[in-house]
């Protein structure tokens, strides 16, 4: 995400499964020319699971919408998926903020190794690609979109939080470090430690050292 640090990035083995062709062949495109490998694209869910059997991907990244009825059949595929390999990192992209996509996807497994971006973030190539490695890494990333319209079924305990406050929120869902959110926000990293401490206060949540298990906070928050 931008004014992270830039992280270690090593190839990774990539199952993509999208049924816009143009879409499809945009990211496979995108995806090698920053020297990862996409072993499999494929079109529907059921080619999806048939490609993770065959591939052994590091990382899958599929649509929510596919063939063939068009509803939740790539999200439904992820979890089943997550289900039957925990560690299977999944990215799913959506066109549309979708709260029991957003839910379902991250109570699978452990909750880590797992990301839900719109389709529309695929755009800024630098925070889509820094996604692919963060999820695969077994990082956390949400939509800042998402975070946004799932607080807003939250209304009473965010009601104490402050406009700074409910930026730092938005930041630390993505899986930000302090330092990172300190030089986005252009303040000291003791000024968002203090922040996050306020916001985990007001929202009853127990605190945590490690960005992962901040993250994973929010998010059980949100789902709540």
């Amino acid at each position: 995400m931008p004014g992270e640090q830039p992280r270690e990035q090593r190839p990774l083995k990539i199952v993509l499964a999208e049924d816009g062709v143009l879409l499809r062949e945009g990211l496979v495109g995108l995806l090698t020319r920053f020297g990862h490998e996409v072993a499999a694209a494929v079109g529907d869910a059921d080619a999806l699971r048939t490609a993770v059997a065959d591939h052994a991907p590091d990382i899958v990244v599929t649509d929510v919408r596919m063939p063939p009825g068009f509803g939740d059949e790539g999200l439904r595929a992820a979890v089943e998926l997550r289900a039957a390999r925990p560690a299977l990192p999944v990215l799913v992209l959506s066109q549309y903020v979708q709260r029991s996509y957003a839910a379902d996807l991250l109570d699978s497994g452990d909750g880590s190794g797992v990301g839900y971006l719109l389709k529309d973030r695929v755009g800024h190539v630098e925070q889509f690609l820094d996604a692919v490695v963060r999820v695969a890494g077994g990082g956390t990333v949400v939509d800042p979109e998402v975070v946004r319209q799932l607080l807003r079924r939250r209304r009473d305990p965010l009601a104490a939080l402050t406009p700074r406050e409910r930026e730092v929120l938005g930041l630390v869902a993505e899986g930000r470090s302090n330092g990172s959110i300190a030089r986005e926000l252009v303040v000291s990293e003791a000024a968002v430690g203090k922040h996050i401490g306020n916001i985990l206060g007001k929202l009853d949540l127990p605190p945590a050292e490690d960005t992962h298990r901040r993250v994973l906070a929010v998010l059980a928050y949100l789902r709540g």
